[in-house]
């Protein structure tokens, strides 16, 4: 058993949240137990995740997509009610790292990423995604095996870069747009969770391969890696809730 607040602070400095503003907040949005013994962790916050919660005993939730998000009104509808429902009536505290999370190069969604399909990080990219190189450079076709096999689902791809790639730039989720700032800071391959209209033809005329591996797909290894810091630091256990979302 531990106490929430010791945890929730140690998340917020072990991410780091002062210097990665959001368009929401993160840390503590819903307020629970005092104590915790379990931890749960998802990718996004539903009520199936909340009530899958509560019947493995967690009294903390972890998540990359929290509650409250400032572009969405402010009225609690039928989904909103719902979801506090669950956390209320299971007395769980809900706990959101949005970019923060995206961007850490040791628990973050990216570095963890890169290393899983065998990129050596080197730094930063985009201030939230990172950049690395394969020791070797890697035949596009084998880099596009890899991400099937790790991730479990068939990417986008607009294959317009060279046969063997080197240098290789991700930014999990939504984040499309910075196609053409890695291309223009030389690299051969983006890797992100979503495509948009134009990553098509801007692809095309840079001569970069483009990955589009699925937004929720490119963010469940952030959140197991940081439950499972915290369960350690803390003596307490902690599971991933998985729910699949083909976007």
């Amino acid at each position: 058993m531990a106490r929430r607040d010791e945890i929730l602070a140690y998340a917020d400095e072990l991410l780091d949240l002062a210097s990665y503003p959001d368009y929401g907040p993160m840390g503590m949005q819903v307020v629970g137990a005092d104590d915790v013994s379990r931890i749960a962790c998802g990718v996004s916050a539903s009520r199936e995740l909340f009530e899958r919660a509560a019947a493995a005993d967690a009294e903390l939730v972890v998540v990359h997509h929290g509650l409250l998000w400032n572009n969405e009104p402010r009225v609690i509808d039928r989904r909103m009610k719902g979801r506090l429902e669950a956390l209320f009536a299971a007395n769980i505290t809900l706990a959101a790292y949005h970019l923060a999370l995206d961007a850490h190069l040791e628990v973050g969604n990216n570095a963890l990423l890169a290393r899983e399909l065998g990129v050596e990080v080197e730094g930063s990219f985009a201030k939230f995604g990172v950049g690395g190189r394969f020791p070797t450079p890697v035949p596009i076709h084998d880099v596009l095996a890899r991400v099937r096999e790790r991730l479990g689902q068939e990417p986008v791809v607009f294959a317009e870069g060279p046969d063997r790639v080197e240098r290789v730039a991700l930014v999990s989720g939504g984040g499309g747009g910075y196609l053409a700032e890695a291309a223009a800071a030389g690299y051969e391959l983006f890797l992100t969770g979503e495509p948009q209209e134009p990553s098509l033809h801007a692809a095309r005329e840079l001569g970069v391969h483009f990955v589009a591996a699925g937004h929720y797909a490119t963010e469940t290894l952030g959140v197991q890696a940081l439950a499972e810091r915290l369960a350690d630091r803390f003596g307490i256990d902690w599971e991933f809730i998985d729910l699949p979302n083909p976007v």
